[in-house]
C-alpha cells in the first residue's frame, strides 16, 4: 500500500498535513446510494476519509444500472448498500466500510440516536418530512449534516449546523500586511539605517520597497500634521514623490513601492468582520467554551492591549527587488514581531484557561501560533434549522430573487423542489412519475396538480403565486423524479467539496442553499 504523504500528495499541498489527519479521523454517515449519494461518497473515498456508513434499504434494479456506475448486471436483486460499499471500499482500501440495510426514513423514525456517532451525515435524495427530523436530530447531537439532491436537470446541496468556526479560510485575495501604515518600533529603527538619498547606483535600485514606503510616509506625515495620504490627490501627490526620488526608468524597487503605496492610506485597526467576532457574545468564556472561542477571547485582549488596535503580525514578506542582507534583515524583524505577537497571545490563552478552571497547557503551541497566523482571516458561520428557513424565509431576499433575472429560475426551482414533496405525500410519487404508458391528459393533471401546490406554498409565505414560472413546473413533471448521473455526479462533487471543507475546516463552507440549474448551466446560493 502506498505511503500516505505519497498517496495523498496533491491534496496535501491544499490542506496540509493537519487537513488530512482531520479526514482520516473523520466518520462518515450517507444515506441512499442513488447516485448523488454515490458520487459524492466516492469523491471523499479517493480523499482518504476514515470510515463511511451506508444506510440504504433497496435493492439494486436494472434502472440503476444507468445512472450510478458502482452497480453492475451482477448487482440487481442484490442490497444496494452492500454493493456500493463493496465498489467504494476497492478504490481505497485504507477506508473502513460498512453497511446498514435499512431506508432512512425508517432509521430517522426508529432510531434517532444512530446518528451520534458520526463526524458527519449526508443525506441524499431525502423528502422534506424526513429532512426536517433529521435536521433536528443531527443539531440535538452535534453532528454535521449536508443535505444533497439532484432530481431531473436541478438539485440543490444545503449545509446544517448551529456554527461552524474556520480558522484558516484561505481567501483567493488578501492583501498581506507589512504596517506601512503603522510601523513598529524596529521596523522604523531599521529604515532609519538607510539613506534613500545613497549616490551608489546599486544600492539604491535594491532598497526594499517597504523601507521606502515607511521612509516616506513618515517624511509625508511631518509634513501634514501627523496624517498619511488620504484623499485621491493626497494619494496621487504621494506616488508623485516617490516617482521624483527615482534615479532611472529602471528602478523595480520604486516601481513596487509606487504599486504598494495605496498599503500605506489603508486604515488602521480591524476589520468589521473581525471586529464582529470579538464582539461576539461567546468571547464570555467559560469551562465549556469551545477551543476557537478561547483563542478568540485571548485575541481580544490582545488587540486591546500590546497589539495597541491590531491583530497579531503574521510574520511573512513578499518576494521584493532588494539586497540579500537588507531582505534576510527585514525577515528577521517581520518573524520577530510575529514571535513577540504569539508569545503574548500564548500567555493570554494560558491565563484564560486557567481562570476558567481548565489545563493551561491544553491548547497546543501549534494550534495558537496557527491561530495567530490567520488571525485577520477568521470566519463564523451560523446555519439556521431548515424547518426555519422553510417557514419564515426572509421575505425581502425571495422577492428580490424572484424578480431579478439571474435568479428567478433558481428560486423557482427551491420552491418547485419542495412542491414535488408534498405532491409526493398526497399521490405517493412524484408528478410525472408513471407505471407504464401515460397520457397527456395525465401529465397536464400532474402540471396542474404542482402549480396549485407550488403556488400554494408561495401563498403561504405571503409571496404572489403567479412568480412561479409554467415552463419551470412543466420541466418538473417532465423530470418525473429522474436521478440523471451527470446532474447527480455535479452535485456529489459539490456535497463532498463542502464535507472537506467541514472536517479539515479550511475554506469558507457555504452558507445558503446552493441550487443548480442545468437548464441555463447556472449555479447560484440562495441565502434564505
Amino acid at each position: 500500500m502506498a505511503e500516505p504523504k505519497n498517496k495523498y500528495d496533491r491534496q496535501l499541498r491544499i490542506w496540509g498535513e493537519q487537513g488530512q489527519a482531520a479526514l482520516e479521523k473523520a466518520s462518515i454517515c450517507l444515506l441512499n446510494c442513488g447516485p448523488t449519494g454515490s458520487d459524492t461518497l466516492k469523491n471523499l473515498v479517493l480523499g482518504g476519509i476514515g470510515s463511511i456508513t451506508v444506510v440504504d434499504g433497496s435493492k439494486v434494479e436494472e434502472s440503476d444500472l444507468g445512472n450510478n456506475f458502482m452497480v453492475d448486471v451482477k448487482s440487481v436483486g442484490q442490497s444496494k448498500a452492500k454493493c456500493v460499499c463493496s465498489f467504494l471500499q476497492e478504490l481505497n482500501d485504507a477506508v473502513k466500510a460498512k453497511f446498514v440495510e435499512e431506508f432512512p426514513e425508517d432509521l430517522i423514525d426508529r432510531n434517532p440516536s444512530f446518528f451520534k456517532q458520526f463526524t458527519l451525515v449526508i443525506a441524499t435524495q431525502l423528502q422534506e418530512k424526513s429532512m426536517l427530523k433529521l435536521d433536528k436530530i443531527c443539531r440535538d447531537a452535534n453532528t454535521m449534516l449536508v443535505i444533497a439532491r439532484s432530481y431531473g436537470l436541478t438539485g440543490f446541496v444545503r449545509i446544517s449546523l448551529k456554527e461552524h468556526d474556520v480558522i484558516e479560510s484561505k481567501p483567493d485575495h488578501f492583501l498581506d500586511v507589512l504596517r506601512l501604515n503603522n510601523p513598529w518600533p524596529e521596523l522604523k529603527q531599521f529604515s532609519e539605517t538607510i539613506d534613500l538619498n545613497v549616490t551608489d547606483p546599486v544600492v539604491h535600485k535594491h532598497t526594499p520597497y517597504v523601507v521606502i514606503l515607511v521612509k516616506m510616509a513618515e517624511e509625508w506625515a511631518k509634513t501634514h500634521s501627523g496624517c498619511l495620504p488620504s484623499t485621491r490627490e493626497e494619494k496621487k501627490e504621494f506616488k508623485d514623490l516617490l516617482k521624483a526620488k527615482m534615479l532611472a526608468s529602471d528602478e523595480d524597487n520604486y516601481k513596487e513601492a509606487i504599486e504598494a503605496s495605496f498599503k500605506v492610506s489603508t486604515p488602521r485597526g480591524i476589520s468589521s468582520n473581525l471586529r464582529q467576532i470579538i464582539s461576539d457574545s461567546l468571547v464570555e468564556v467559560d469551562s465549556t467554551s469551545p477551543d476557537f472561542w478561547i483563542l478568540v477571547a485571548a485575541l481580544k485582549e490582545f488587540i486591546e492591549n500590546e497589539g495597541d488596535g491590531e491583530p497579531p503580525l503574521e510574520g511573512s514578506i513578499p518576494d521584493m527587488t532588494s539586497l540579500t542582507e537588507y531582505y534576510i534583515s527585514l525577515q528577521k524583524i517581520y518573524q520577530a514581531k510575529a514571535e513577540a505577537d504569539f508569545l503574548a497571545i500564548e500567555q493570554r490563552v494560558r491565563s484564560i484557561l486557567k481562570r476558567i478552571g481548565r489545563d493551561p497547557s491544553s491548547i497546543s503551541k501549534t494550534t495558537i501560533k496557527n491561530f495567530c497566523r490567520n488571525a485577520r482571516k477568521l470566519t463564523v458561520c451560523r446555519y439556521r434549522l431548515i424547518e426555519d428557513e422553510f417557514n419564515s424565509p426572509n421575505l425581502s431576499e425571495f422577492q428580490k430573487y424572484f424578480t431579478d433575472e439571474d435568479y428567478s429560475t433558481a428560486v423557482g426551482f427551491y420552491i418547485l423542489l419542495r412542491a414535488v414533496d408534498r405532491f409526493a405525500t398526497v399521490y405517493n410519487r412524484f408528478p410525472g412519475m408513471f407505471d407504464g404508458s401515460w397520457s397527456y391528459r395525465e401529465m397536464d393533471e400532474d402540471i396542474s396538480r404542482l402549480k396549485t401546490i407550488g403556488v400554494g406554498l408561495l401563498s403561504d409565505l405571503g409571496c404572489n403565486g403567479s412568480y412561479l414560472s409554467e415552463d419551470l413546473i412543466n420541466e418538473m413533471c417532465r423530470y418525473g423524479g429522474a436521478e440523471l448521473h451527470t446532474v447527480a455526479a455535479f452535485i456529489g462533487g459539490i456535497a463532498a467539496q463542502e464535507v472537506i471543507k467541514l472536517i479539515t475546516k479550511q475554506f469558507v463552507p457555504m452558507c445558503g442553499t446552493f441550487i443548480f440549474n442545468g437548464i441555463d448551466q447556472k449555479s447560484q446560493l440562495l441565502t434564505l
